[in-house]
């Protein structure tokens, strides 16, 4: 058994290269192999997005705070609040963050495949992102 206290696993800052505007990111768990899975408190201030995104055994977004928008490819931007669950099924180009006037925090599940939960694509434009 292993307990991880809180505060014992440092906040990082969303890289530039993944991200736009402020993020935040808590990782919460992310055990040993043989496990796959992994989970992180995300907070984006208000503006703040992922780039586009794919994961190869999907992702789970649970919506703790504030309100956001998430967007697969080729559908609608859509309004996320707390309580909210999203699923993203593998290999869904996706996106999510903040409102351009609200902070949004979730927590992000996902598995690892090959040694990587996800695939990075390009960023989201202020035209997209502001539908």
């Amino acid at each position: 058994m292993d307990i991880i206290h809180a505060g014992a696993r440092p906040s990082a800052k969303g890289p530039a290269e993944y991200f736009t505007g402020t993020v935040r990111i808590d990782p919460l768990f992310s055990p040993p192999d043989p496990a796959r899975v992994a989970g992180a408190l995300v907070t984006f201030e208000p503006g703040a997005r992922t780039a586009w995104h794919t994961h190869p055994l999907g992702q789970t977004l649970v919506v703790t705070a504030g309100c956001g928008w998430v967007q697969r490819e080729g559908g609608a931007v859509e309004e996320i609040r707390p309580g909210d669950v999203v699923w993203f099924p593998p290999g869904e180009k996706h996106w999510h963050g903040a409102t351009a006037t609200t902070a949004m925090s979730h927590i992000a599940i996902q598995e690892k495949l090959n040694g990587s939960p996800v695939d990075w694509l390009e960023h989201v434009t202020d035209a997209q992102y502001q539908r």
